[in-house]
Formats: C-alpha cells, structure tokens, sequence
C-alpha cells in the first residue's frame, strides 16, 4: 500500500510540479467516505438526514454514494452520462435514498460531445478530449448546468457536492462559482495528469475557490481528492 501511495504522489508531483496549493486551510472534522479507489473525505458535521447530496461521475462504483447514505440516511443524487455507468447502474441493486440520473454536469445545458476511454476496458469518458479518451471514437450525450440541475430536481442549496468527472471538472468549477448557488462542501476529483501541459489547472481552479470563500480541510493520500468547505457554514 505504502508503494502504490508513494507512486500516486509521484504521478501527481510530476503533473502539477507542487503541492504548495493544497495547504490546508481550515481545521474541521473530517472522515473517509467509500473505497480506497472511490471515497473522499468529507465533514461530518455539515452532514445530516435532511442533507442533498450531488455526487457527479458514478462510473461503476458507488461506494462513496453507499457510504454517505448509510451514514447519514440522506438522499443522494447521482449523475453520469456514460455509457457503461448507465448499464451497470441498470443492473446493480440500489441503496433507498440514492436516484440516479443518466446525464452529467457541464458549463450549459446542451447536447455535448463526450470522447470514449482511450482503453476499451476502462469505464470513464470525458467531455473533454484529454490524453485518457480516444479523440477518435466520440458520442453525444446530455449535459446540464448546475441551476438547471437544481431547478429540475428542486433544491436551493447543495450540502455537498462531489466531482469526479475526468478533466472537466475545471470549466465546471468557473461556472458554478459565478453563481450564486450556496454548496456547503465541494469534493474534487482532479486530473492535471490528463492535459499535456505546463499550466497548473488545479492549482488555478482551487485558488478561484479561494477567492469565493472555500478553503481545503482534507486531502487524500494521491493528493488528487480535495475536499473544500464554505467557510460561512462552519
């Protein structure tokens, strides 16, 4: 475990070059939630039976998802527009409280190309063409922005919103923080390892949280699951 920990990191520093962004800002409690391979830390506290949770990239493991429910006896709202998510949500036997819905999350509501995984055997596709996908083989599927999202299903307010949509969580995080949209806790995914380039996209995109009252409090092992707080809601 040590070793595959030891190359996480290694495959991170050599994405990103530093780790000096994901300096921990705020001292709250904080527990693991699913899997080695799907969980993310997340706040207790923020969390209760009443909570909406969004857990956006479902690929083919709910741990994380099955995790919160069983804690919390909250809803959780899945999302995923892939293919070989939707089949295998099909057939696995669901937890009560979690609702499945077979699109993903974008900067706008629209028909949006979505590139297959470069290997066949692998489940997660991107809506963005990044070394993972196959640039040659592409579907259309439907993506939809956040207010929309609420508007549909109801909600005002987010508790926690959980990403793990290969490489666009960048685009999605600029559009959902020039809302107004209030999300107490935001757990990202993030895939620098995806992009061939020199330019920092999660350091970036963690800062422009920064800047919008969200500060880190837990990081994972592979430091590639961050998970950031409002500060206003502790």
């Amino acid at each position: 475990m040590k070793d595959l920990k030891r190359l996480a990191k290694k495959v991170f520093l050599k994405a990103t070059g530093s780790v000096n962004h994901l300096n921990r800002g705020i001292r709250c409690a904080s527990e693991w939630y699913g899997n080695n391979y799907g969980g993310f830390y997340a706040c207790p506290d923020l969390l209760n039976d009443r909570s909406v949770v969004y857990s956006f990239g479902i690929g083919e493991d709910i741990s994380f998802d099955k995790s919160i429910i069983e804690k919390f006896h909250c809803k959780v709202y899945g999302f995923d527009p892939t293919p070989k998510s939707i089949n295998w949500i099909k057939q696995q036997n669901l937890p009560d409280g979690f609702s499945f819905h077979d699109y993903g999350i974008g900067s706008n509501t629209e028909r949006h190309k979505f590139y297959l995984p470069r290997n066949p055997n692998h489940v997660s596709g991107s809506a963005m063409e990044t070394t993972n996908v196959n640039s040659e083989e592409s579907i259309e599927v439907q993506l939809k922005s956040l207010p929309d999202i609420m508007t549909e299903l109801g909600h005002t307010k987010i508790d926690l919103l959980k990403m793990d949509i290969e490489g666009s969580e960048y685009d999605v995080i600029d559009s959902i923080i020039n809302t107004e949209t209030c999300i107490n806790q935001i757990l990202v995914e993030f895939h620098d390892r995806f992009f061939k380039t020199v330019k920092r996209k999660s350091a970036a995109a963690i800062q422009h949280l920064k800047s919008r009252g969200y500060d880190i409090f837990a990081v994972s092992d592979s430091f590639e699951e961050i998970s950031l707080v409002r500060k206003s809601a502790l």
